[in-house]
């Protein structure tokens, strides 16, 4: 037996007709757009179950069995859901296509059944047990009626062990139950119910099977909301809440309302407003934009509109737009949600709302224009950065051309130099680095959400400002004069030092060294002439320290000292080893030289650290600060 393909299923389902089906063993009686009749499953003897064909789903009042035209042939005569698919598909005259030869069962059947006997087993604690009465008495508060919400299949998870212990009762493996995220393993291994003490939304998928569940905690504590974690029959990414009841209504209307939360859909539907998904507590992900976009052409954002509400709602516009979903904003009052909306007024008082539902771009810009972005260059700029990742992620192309039009108009900004930005910064909408060379100062886009570059340190800043002046920059705050220091550098001056190991490459290769130029008198660090620039730093010894191979925005004759580098001579009295790194240690502690001006100290040159040697008294041009990077690194060699 072959898989079914989803939209075979569909059309058995379409084609189905609910009430004749279930009418052929249970009298049916209309009542109202109804049917009721006894309940076939608990043998009641009056008309407390329901069929309803606007939903294509049937209830009972009493037991709480609920499901679709599938399910009715799964419990009433103990089918799975292939088989379930296919004599319903027998009786309407759809045929299945065979495309090979059987592949055997679906190895995540047994998932798909335990989760769903959970889930019966949730639902009928709502109804019956007495530790829900604060579930039932939470859900009378928000205006939610027991009997009403009975067909959207709400459940209760008691505290403590029941839910394991009735698990184990009815034969279910616990570890088939771990799999499924209806069990949770500790850390020390002890293994308890995942959701306790929670009101439980289900979650289904495609075809209508729970595959999940969201707990609501009706006591204090955290998490507020939990979802069933990644199972092989449950992503979370990739489903929506009430997309499995929705999506013919959502084809019907040629759109779908998102909004925020599962009371929120609840509410909706209830009131006869269909057509309503909502993300599970995370922001829309591609995935689930493929899955609208499967099912409508156009999307009506109702989140709130307070600043977190805000982002979440051009988040998922923009997401929406990489799919070619048109995206509309419905501006809901200040201080109010769907839920709390619909409850006090209505479908009607949601009406109006959807019909002055705005496009994404045009939001924006009103948005924009109320707090006066527009009204100066710098804020025009600013208002700017926070349009354009709108118009990146259009993927129609003639929704862009509209946008980047209507941008045009209301910034006063040329169309061509619109396109030329849309164009040439991509990577800045995504928060990328700007090009080898740029440093701190690569752009960035502020309205993509991407992390800022961070300045260059200061010492650095200033060499790169002026690096032909011989004179240092003030150094660290704090430092006292005539103090030899090795100081780490910044974070930021080490990260644009090494451009090419920052992104996972190799290191580049140093260049290769240059025999030592005479020194003049006096011993002072001088800059040795090279051609098209000023020279190396030297040490009194002639060694050219020692730095590394590129930081943007300086010449290679300004490049700086990386970290506790010593130049070229330092090294030559020790090599590396344990006694290098002891002797590395001491650098940290300034040690009095009688050589040096009053209440001046220095540090022992690592080579004589390394051979017990004392230092050579320095002169004082050896303990200023290094003309090229006054706060990163001073030479370590007393020469």
């Amino acid at each position: 037996m072959s898989m079914i393909p989803d939209e075979i299923i569909e059309q058995v389902r379409d084609a189905a007709d609910l009430v004749s089906i279930i009418g052929e063993k249970v009298d049916l009686k209309r009542t109202g757009a109804d049917y009721r009749g006894a309940c076939p499953f608990h043998g009641g003897q009056h008309r407390n179950f329901a069929v309803i064909p606007k939903k294509g789903s049937f209830y009972c009042f009493v037991c709480k069995a609920a499901g679709d035209i599938f399910s009715w042939y799964m419990k009433q005569y103990g089918m799975d859901y292939p088989t379930a698919v296919r004599e319903v598909a027998k009786k309407v005259g759809v045929v299945i296509p065979e495309s090979g030869p059987r592949q055997g069962p679906d190895p995540r059947e047994p998932l798909f059944q335990a989760v769903a006997v959970a889930h019966d087993w949730f639902v009928r604690q709502l109804a019956e047990n007495p530790e829900a009465a604060g579930a039932r008495k939470y859900l009378a508060g928000r205006g939610i009626d027991l009997e009403a919400a009975g067909p959207y299949e709400l459940g209760y998870a008691p505290r403590g062990a029941a839910f394991q212990q009735a698990m184990t009762q009815l034969g279910l493996d616990p570890r088939l139950l771990l799999e499924a995220g209806l069990l949770a393993q500790r850390e020390d291994g002890t293994i308890i119910p995942r959701f306790r003490g929670r009101l439980l939304f289900p979650i289904h998928d495609l075809r209508g099977r729970v595959v999940g569940f969201g707990g609501r905690l009706l006591g204090p504590g955290e998490p507020k909301y939990l979802n069933s974690p990644e199972s092989p029959v449950f992503h979370k990414g990739g489903t929506l809440y009430n997309l499995h009841a929705a999506k013919n209504h959502i084809r019907k209307e040629g759109a779908v309302i998102l909004v925020e939360g599962y009371f929120d859909v609840l509410r909706l539907v209830m009131a006869g407003i269909e057509h309503v998904v909502a993300p599970l507590g995370t922001a829309l992900t591609a995935e689930q934009a493929v899955l609208l976009k499967r099912f409508a052409p156009q999307a009506v954002l109702l989140l709130d509109s307070d600043m977190a509400g805000l982002k979440a709602t051009f988040r998922a516009a923009d997401e929406l737009l990489r799919h070619e979903v048109r995206v509309r904003v419905a501006t809901m009052p200040e201080g109010e949600d769907p839920d709390t909306l619909v409850q006090r007024g209505g479908a009607e008082a949601l009406g109006p709302i959807l019909r002055d539902a705005l496009d994404v771009m045009e939001r924006k810009i009103q948005i924009l224009d109320r707090r006066g972005w527009f009204s100066g260059i710098e804020h025009r700029r600013e208002a700017l950065d926070r349009l354009l990742p709108t118009i990146r992620a259009t993927r129609d192309p003639i929704q862009r051309e509209l946008y980047l039009s209507l941008v045009s108009e209301r910034s006063g900004v040329d169309k061509k130099v619109l396109e030329h930005e849309v164009a040439t910064r991509p990577e800045a909408a995504r928060g990328a680095a700007g090009p080898p060379g740029r440093g701190a100062a690569a752009a960035t886009d502020r309205g993509a959400g991407g992390p800022a570059l961070r300045r260059p340190h200061r010492g650095a800043a200033a060499a790169a400002d002026d690096p032909e002046r011989g004179v240092a920059a003030p150094g660290p705050r704090g430092a006292a004069p005539g103090v030899v220091r090795v100081d780490r550098q910044p974070d930021a001056v080490r990260r644009a030092a090494r451009p090419e190991r920052a992104r996972g490459g190799a290191a580049p290769r140093r260049a290769p060294r240059r025999a030592a130029p005479a020194v003049g008198a006096g011993g002072r660090h001088r800059r040795a002439a090279r051609p098209g620039g000023a020279g190396q730093p030297l040490c009194r010894r002639g060694a050219p320290a020692r730095g590394p191979a590129r930081l943007p925005g300086l010449a290679p004759a300004q490049r700086t000292h990386p970290r506790r580098e010593r130049c070229r001579a330092a090294r030559a009295h020790g090599r590396e080893g344990p006694a290098g790194a002891r002797a590395a240690r001491t650098l940290s502690r300034g040690i009095p030289h009688p050589g040096l001006p009053a209440g001046a100290t220095q540090r022992p040159s690592l080579g004589s650290a390394r051979l017990g040697r004392a230092a050579e008294p320095p002169t004082q041009d050896s303990i200023t600060d290094h003309p090229l990077n006054p706060e990163a690194v001073r030479c370590t060699q007393i020469c």
